[in-house]
């Protein structure tokens, strides 16, 4: 089980250097973190994907901005290995190389919370899981998590660090949220049985799920292609009424509807969510206080059930 407190939300980073630039981003984190915020999110591979990016630009950002306003002890910092170019995979050399090129764009002895950002099967896990183990002995690391595994490459691992006296993974992140329920089959039990938190991933749907995009409804986004494509699906619009319906009654926005429900799911530690501008920040914060009835997670649940569950 986790130690660390993230808070109602943890503030997703892969915006940072992409659709926020600096200056942006900094507003984003002082309003997230002035509203009572106390985890942020981020992967080394954040975000290469943007042309004249080479990865770490989100994690540069972060660092220098906890630095500049002096409130590194105040925020929980979650970061990932394996998936940058140049730095792939879960071998014992790749973590510990990664682990200092993070450290150094974080300007911070520590990382709260070290991901692998997703599994490497052609390493033996019980190298990955000893390189994880001395990070956090050598004090670089207070907790690893586990990103995009299988619950099948979760239980050996978690097997592997019990026999052999390691630190377990702590902390799942995976893709989860009103409109991809898929780990709630076996994943989400897994995580549970195995004494771990979840920090669930696209928790709005690259913003579906914040209620701007609707039928006939053109919205002006880097993610309207894959958002929009959910309105395909006749389930996707029953649950816009729901969470219209819910966020009505409590004179809130969809978004801390959609955030409030995950956050009500088992074993959820905070979910992540992201955000460009402080008007955004406001609405994900707006869900630390919002406790839906079960009768409301029930209405919002129905529509997208996943047939398994």
């Amino acid at each position: 089980m986790t130690a660390l407190d993230f808070g109602p939300v943890m503030l997703g980073g892969n915006v940072f250097g992409w659709t926020a630039d600096r200056e942006a981003s900094f507003r984003v984190l002082d309003a997230f973190l002035d509203a009572g915020g106390r985890s942020i999110d981020t992967a080394d591979v954040y975000s290469a994907w943007v042309p004249g990016n080479s990865g770490g630009e989100s994690e540069a950002i972060i660092g220098e901005w906890a630095e500049s306003r002096g409130v590194r002890d105040r925020v929980v910092i979650a970061t990932k290995v394996s998936s940058l170019e140049g730095r792939r995979g879960l071998s014992a050399a790749n973590i510990t190389a990664a682990v200092e090129d993070s450290l150094k764009r974080l300007r911070t002895d520590v990382i709260d919370l070290y991901f692998a950002h997703r599994d490497d099967p052609t390493v033996a896990q019980d190298e990955t899981m000893g390189a994880f183990d001395a990070l956090v002995t050598a004090g670089k690391v207070r907790e690893i998590g586990a990103s995009n595994f299988s619950p099948a490459r979760l239980r050996t691992a978690q097997r592997i660090a019990a026999s052999s006296g390691l630190v377990p993974f702590t902390v799942a992140q995976d893709e989860w949220s009103l409109v991809s329920r898929d780990a709630e089959i076996e994943l989400v039990p897994t995580v549970g049985e195995l004494g771990m938190v979840e920090v669930p991933y696209s928790s709005l749907a690259s913003g579906f799920l914040t209620g701007k995009y609707r039928p006939g409804t053109a919205v002006d986004s880097q993610r309207a292609g894959r958002a929009g494509a959910y309105l395909d699906d006749r389930r996707n619009l029953e649950l816009l009424g729901a969470l219209d319906d819910v966020a009505a009654d409590h004179g809130v926005s969809v978004t801390a509807v959609a955030l409030a429900w995950l956050r009500a799911q088992p074993h959820v530690g905070a979910p992540i969510a992201s955000a460009r501008t402080v008007e955004q920040v406001a609405d994900l914060m707006e869900s630390a206080s919002l406790e839906l009835t079960p009768q409301q997670l029930e209405l919002l649940s129905a529509p997208t059930a996943p047939v398994s569950a």
